[in-house]
This record gives C-alpha cells, sequence and structure tokens, in this order.
C-alpha cells in the first residue's frame, strides 16, 4: 500500500507536465536560484492536498469495509521475514526525497528541505499508522514507525555528510508461483502482485562506487546493489491459517550483489530529463546478479528482476 502511494504521486508528477511544451517545461523545472514564495506556496498546497485526499481516500475506500476499534497498537515485527518494514524504509526515504527536490526546486533553503521537504515521508506514513490504530483488522505498527524513520534518517543523514545521496533504497519485482496459490492475499493481476507479493519483490541498496572515489576514473553512473528478498511466503506469519487445499511451502530469505546504474548521475543539462531520471533512480536496474539463501547456496542470475 504504501508504495503504491510513491507509484501515484510520482505518475501525477509526470503527468502534469504534459500540456506544456518543451521549452516551457525547462523553464519550469528549472530549481530557483533564490527563495520563490509562489513556487513554494504551491509546492505546499499541491502535497497537503494529494496527501489530504490519499489518506481521505484510504479511510473512506479501504477502511471502511473493516470495524473500527480505539486506538491500539500490534505487534507484527515477525511477519513477512520483515520484507514490509524494508517496504517502509523504501517508501518513506524516496517520498521524503521528492519533497525535499520539490522545495529544491522552489529555492527553499537546506534546513527547510530537510525538515519540511524529507519529513514529508514519515509524516505521510505515519498518519496511515494511526488509520491502522483505528481499525480492528490491523493496529499500528512500531515496527512500521521505526522503518519510516529509517528510511527519512537515510535520506536526511546522507544530506548533512555528504550533501549528495551515495546509498539509494531501490526496487525491483518478477512475478512467481506463490501469487496463484493465494491470489486473494498475494494478488490477482500483475498491479496487485507487485504491491502484495513478497515473494517477487526485492529491495536494494544501490551505492555509488565513484563518490566514494572521485579520483578514480570510475563511471559516475556505476553503482554495487546489495539486495534483500524472501520466498515461500503465502501468509504474514507461519503461524497464520492455511487453507487446507494449499501447502505451506518452506520460507527463507535471499541476498543479493549486483551491478546497476545511478540515473541522477547521467550528465544532462535538460531539467526535464533530470526529473524522469529522479522519478525511475526509484527502480533496480536489470543486471547479472549473484544470489545467496541458506537452503540453496549461492545462484548466478544472467539477468535478475
Amino acid at each position: 500500500m504504501n508504495l503504491k502511494e510513491y507509484l501515484l504521486l510520482s505518475v501525477l508528477f509526470i503527468l502534469s507536465f504534459q500540456s506544456f511544451s518543451q521549452s516551457k517545461i525547462e523553464s519550469f523545472l528549472t530549481p530557483s536560484d533564490t527563495l520563490n514564495k509562489k513556487r513554494q506556496n504551491t509546492v505546499i498546497v499541491t502535497e497537503t492536498a494529494l496527501a489530504s485526499a490519499t489518506l481521505l481516500g484510504l479511510n473512506q475506500i479501504w477502511y471502511a469495509d473493516y470495524p473500527r476499534s480505539k486506538f491500539h497498537f500490534i505487534n507484527d515485527n515477525n511477519e513477512w521475514l520483515q520484507m514490509d518494514k524494508v517496504g517502509h524504509m523504501y517508501s518513506a526515504y524516496h517520498l521524503g526525497r521528492f519533497g525535499a527536490e520539490m522545495l529544491n526546486w522552489s529555492g527553499a533553503d537546506q534546513k527547510k528541505q530537510l525538515i519540511y521537504g524529507a519529513g514529508l515521508g514519515f509524516a505521510f506514513l505515519t498518519a496511515v499508522e494511526v488509520l491502522d490504530g483505528y481499525s480492528s483488522e490491523w493496529g499500528a505498527s512500531p515496527g512500521d514507525i521505526i522503518a519510516n524513520a529509517t528510511g527519512t534518517g537515510l535520506y536526511v543523514s546522507q544530506e548533512l555528510l555528504w550533501k549528495e545521496q551515495r546509498i539509494i533504497p531501490k526496487f525491483s519485482f518478477h512475478t512467481t508461483q506463490y501469487a496463484s496459490m493465494r491470489p486473494n492475499l498475494l494478488g490477482k493481476s500483475l498491479n496487485e502482485q507487485i504491491l502484495k507479493d513478497y515473494n517477487g519483490q526485492t529491495y536494494w541498496l544501490s551505492v555509488n562506487v565513484h563518490s566514494f572515489a572521485k579520483e578514480s576514473k570510475i563511471p559516475k553512473w556505476l553503482n554495487v546493489a546489495f539486495g534483500y528478498g524472501a520466498e515461500g511466503m503465502i501468509s504474514g506469519n507461519v503461524h497464520d491459517d492455511i487453507p487446507i487445499s494449499v501447502e505451506n511451502p518452506e520460507r527463507y530469505r535471499q541476498f543479493f550483489l549486483s551491478f546497476d546504474v545511478n540515473l541522477a548521475k547521467i550528465d544532462t543539462k535538460s531539467h526535464f530529463l533530470k526529473t524522469i531520471f529522479s522519478v525511475f533512480n526509484t527502480i533496480k536496474i536489470p543486471a547479472p546478479t549473484l544470489e545467496y539463501s541458506a537452503n540453496k547456496g549461492f545462484k548466478a542470475h544472467a539477468l535478475y528482476f
């Protein structure tokens, strides 16, 4: 669900520029050298409106089918082999990055970018936790909140330490056999499976090599990516009720080593391309990959998605 909200905001961000000519797009997307209050107000109003509309929509559509309850917490840290927690970190990081880049576009100073921009992801996802807390079906998760804070902290700490993002969370997905075992839980269509089937999701920390060796001849766009995934999950917890007709497979963790491309490091003067690169820099580029899992050992992939 959190990944869905991020992708929705990203798509809306791109579509909003389709009615402009190329020159107008370039002028519009060029960041302001000084604070442009009109742009800053536009950012604040737009982000507030989108976040409010999304939360209201979730409240009316997602939560309306389930009974309300008193606000309560749950401990779901053992579910889905923590894949959902890594997803929270990923979503908080990129929503915060999106917010900070929008304020940078308006000419706001770094302090405002980090406090009000980067804090967007944490604030929005924490609001979702509040909605969870009032639903009898779920509950607010301290683990989710910690993961949200970790994602925000990853962005802010790098800006303060290096004034650039050297380590970027990324996402990749491939379909699996497990979705067909429990389509209502793991998704019936491809769109649903991308969001629900944790077996096919892989989360990466993509590290820009040149940023740590600036005097080297290593290409600026080349990254090394460390991935985490898990398979064999047809329920959140191994102790959850499984339909009698479904055999509960062995669940296991996966660790990956691969190459990646940092699209933000590709030289271009086009602010339109920079915007497109910024959006798609959330996705891991398919590349040769080495996988390790405790039960299967090492496995090489010519191309891993």
